[in-house]
């Protein structure tokens, strides 16, 4: 199981499931000097698109092992398609779609080596399909059910194909029920390479250490992270092995959730959940 190739002809899918709501405008962490969630989260939701299109990238062009959706759920639309520009309302999304049409491009200044033991900064473009949103409540549970749908959808055409991946990226607590029948439901659907996986990351308004990849909820602060620990997968053998090559610790009952990861860490997450052989 969890050993199906990933090919053009076999793609997989990934769903990212994003908090738009009014907490999101708050500091990442705790920290009043650093960035705020929302923001933080649609950064490394942009960076990681712009990593795996490079994973795609060939000489002939970008190759489709991967279709993407990016779903938000508390703003003023609900929960409904987040992606920007041209793809703004549709469900998922090719790579090679979004490898040719951003939004819009930012130019940013980036740190880099000069290469004599000194550090100069560099202007560089930096691609937009998303864009942070922070307001109204957290219906957590309808994001989901949402996500759900997509996912069965997309697997009916797809049943040789790796199995989908959703993450669930949140700050708190849902305002439309408890979760955790919504992501067993979810977690329930498969193709014929497994089941998918829901992975979860909760970003908390409070300063607090870093957990990633735990296999037991006994460390966690609060209900609220215990219960999206409850609501994640346990992770399939390829995807710990490639934790554990990345130098982190995982046992066999290790879950695919993160609490307070800053925003370098989470994008860490979110690329090796990603990590796949492609052909």
């Amino acid at each position: 199981m969890y050993s199906a190739e990933i090919s053009r002809r076999n793609p997989t899918c990934f769903i990212y499931l994003i908090d738009q709501s009014g907490s999101m405008s708050d500091p990442w962490g705790g920290d009043t000097s650093g960035v705020l969630k929302n923001k933080g989260v649609a950064d490394a939701i942009n960076r990681l698109l712009s990593n795996l299109i490079i994973k795609c990238s060939k000489s002939e062009g970008i190759w489709d092992y991967f279709e993407i959706g990016v779903i938000g759920y508390g703003s003023d639309r609900g929960v409904s398609p987040a992606f920007q520009g041209m793809f703004a309302g549709q469900e998922i999304v090719k790579i090679s779609e979004l490898a040719n049409n951003p939004a819009r491009i930012e130019e940013r200044i980036q740190k880099i080596s000069d290469g004599a033991g000194g550090i100069v900064d560099q202007l560089v473009k930096f691609p937009i399909w998303f864009e942070p949103i922070a307001e109204n409540g957290t219906p957590m549970c309808e994001g989901i059910s949402y996500a759900k749908r997509i996912v069965e959808k997309w697997i009916v055409s797809h049943m040789e194909s790796y199995p989908p991946v959703v993450i669930n990226i949140t700050d708190g607590e849902s305002t439309d029920g408890n979760p955790l029948s919504n992501a067993k439901d979810i977690a329930q659907l498969k193709t014929n390479d497994g089941n998918i996986l829901f992975l979860n990351c909760h970003i908390s308004s409070h300063k607090a250490a870093s957990i990633i990849f735990p296999d037991s909820s006994a460390g966690l602060p609060d209900q609220y992270a215990k219960l999206l620990f409850d609501m994640s997968s346990i992770l399939p053998e390829p995807i710990i092995n490639t934790a554990q090559k990345e130098g982190y610790n995982l046992s066999n009952q290790s879950r695919g959730f993160a609490f307070n990861t800053d925003l370098v860490e989470l994008i860490r997450f979110l690329d090796i959940v990603t990590k796949r052989n492609l052909r």
